[in-house]
């Protein structure tokens, strides 16, 4: 099953503080983004089917 959630309801929950980001938005519309965490650079890459890949 893939369920499709507009990311404004997720940010709408008042008692959810997790931040929520748009994978598109990360991505600049692309496919791919770098994410920097203490140093250390992850490759965040949509696939084709639209999941998300998160690799060192």
């Amino acid at each position: 099953m893939n369920m499709q959630v507009d990311p404004r309801t997720l940010m709408s929950l008042p008692t959810d503080t997790t931040p929520s980001h748009d994978a598109l938005a990360l991505t600049a519309g692309g496919n791919l983004a770098r994410i920097v965490l203490h140093g250390q650079v992850y490759s965040l890459r949509i696939t084709r089917a639209g999941k998300l890949i998160l690799t060192k």
